[in-house]
């Protein structure tokens, strides 16, 4: 695989903001041009990218181990550890998600709204691509394809910031994608990796205003805090997940067992991950032995608040006494925090202080009280009766997604194709001037 058209890393003698400009500025002639792309060609080239990847399953593979060799001599958590490791499957599944979206529908140009004013103009509203995208983000050399896909399938291009400890995986899944893009007659610069691995690449990144349409975030808390506070890019802000699973008075308990199992042991490295466990006291003599010994049998801590404490005599699960901040972490571990509450209304006051917006999950048998938490609880997506792991953009149908937003504006949940997009009012008329 060539590497020719793979723009060069930033030295410590060069200046971080010029590079990363620079590449801003060529991704906005490349914008342009894929403004005006058809479907067709779009979809060409997400096909082409995902065969380029697969074609250098080696390249990759062996510039991946690397990274993960370099994580682990730094003493890199397993959980970051996982999420970093890409495998053979992992990258052809990688790759499949670039051709599922070239089956979704291409949003540019649908119309949202559209009618005739009583003075004869036609006015109609419809999705255009937002421009260029900067993407900063730990180390997930998925997002890397995932935001590639979906920027361009949405007629955009994109700047791609991961961390320096996924660097050479990062440029090795680049270097393919470019290069699939260039054998179909698009600009390959409609996908960079922002030049240098310093945090003034990055701050060079969210305050290239005028260069850069939007900026999303994706990683740990102090990552996301510090782009949203840091940016003069508009951004928006990608989710922390601290969910909740609630068990309620009316829960079946297998049912409940296994949605708690799915939601914390799964994957423990996704944002979608159940973080907390919420039991009402009216099934929590009959519920909790079993999740604990269940969650045992997954080699779960859990963080459990006194009445959890007692409830895991004889059980074998490993608890140990909650604290304050256990109710406000975000694990990415096999541990979880568990509290029994009075009430569906204690449960939706503890969510309402402690978390992140993300997803929160009930299990009952009552409509009633099904309604009452999705009513109650304010978050991107509410589970009733199904596991939070399925807060994602490829779950939902929507391909893969770019991250999910945790905030209210614009979008909200997993951003498929559909959120990358702005729209523009296209008003017809006929030699109509304003009295």
């Amino acid at each position: 695989m060539t590497l020719l058209h793979t723009p060069p890393e930033v030295s410590g003698q060069e200046d971080p903001t010029a590079a990363v400009h620079a590449a801003a500025a060529r991704a906005r002639v490349a914008a342009r041009e894929l403004r005006s792309a058809t479907r067709t060609t779009k979809d060409a080239a997400l096909r082409a990218m995902a065969d380029g990847l697969v074609a250098a399953t080696p390249a990759v593979l062996a510039a991946n181990a690397d990274d993960v060799a370099l994580a682990q001599a730094a003493g890199t958590s397993p959980a970051l550890v996982d999420r970093l490791t890409l495998t053979a499957q992992r990258l052809a599944g990688i790759a499949q998600a670039l051709r599922d979206v070239a089956d979704l529908p291409d949003p540019v140009g649908e119309v949202v709204r559209g009618s005739r004013l009583p003075n004869g103009l036609q006015l109609t509203q419809v999705r255009v691509p937002l421009g260029v995208i900067g993407v900063v983000y730990e180390a997930r050399p998925n997002v890397t394809v995932d935001a590639a896909g979906l920027a361009l399938k949405s007629g955009n291009a994109v700047l791609l910031r991961g961390s320096s400890s996924g660097r050479r995986s990062n440029r090795a899944l680049v270097d393919a994608m470019r290069e699939a893009l260039l054998g179909v007659g698009l600009p390959a610069d409609a996908v960079q990796a922002v030049p240098g691995d310093t945090h003034a690449s990055v701050q060079a990144l969210i305050t290239a205003r005028g260069l850069v349409d939007l900026v999303v975030p994706r990683g740990g808390a102090d990552l996301i805090q510090a782009v949203v506070t840091g940016a003069t890019v508009p951004v928006i802000e990608t989710g922390v997940g601290n969910c909740h699973v609630y068990v309620d008075e009316a829960a079946d308990v297998d049912m409940a067992v296994a949605i708690l199992l799915n939601s914390k042991a799964q994957r423990v490295s996704v944002c979608n991950a159940a973080e907390t466990l919420l039991v009402h006291a009216g099934i929590a003599e009959a519920f909790l032995p079993v999740a604990l010994a269940a969650l045992a049998q997954e080699e779960v801590t859990v963080h459990g608040d006194a009445a959890v404490v007692a409830a895991a005599a004889g059980t074998g699960a490993g608890v140990v006494p909650v604290t304050e901040a256990d109710w406000l972490t975000e694990y990415y571990s096999l541990d979880i925090a568990a509290g029994v509450v009075a009430s569906l209304d204690d449960a939706l006051a503890h969510i309402a202080r402690y978390g992140s917006g993300h997803t929160e999950a009930i299990v009952t048998g009552s409509t009633r009280a099904a309604a009452a938490f999705v009513a109650g609880v304010d978050a991107a997506a509410v589970m009733v009766n199904a596991s939070t792991r399925f807060t994602d953009g490829g779950e939902f149908g929507f391909g893969a997604e770019i991250g999910i937003s945790t905030q209210k504006l614009h979008a909200r949940g997993p951003m498929g194709l559909t959120e990358m997009t702005t729209t523009t009012y296209v008003v017809v008329g006929d030699g109509h001037v304003r009295p």
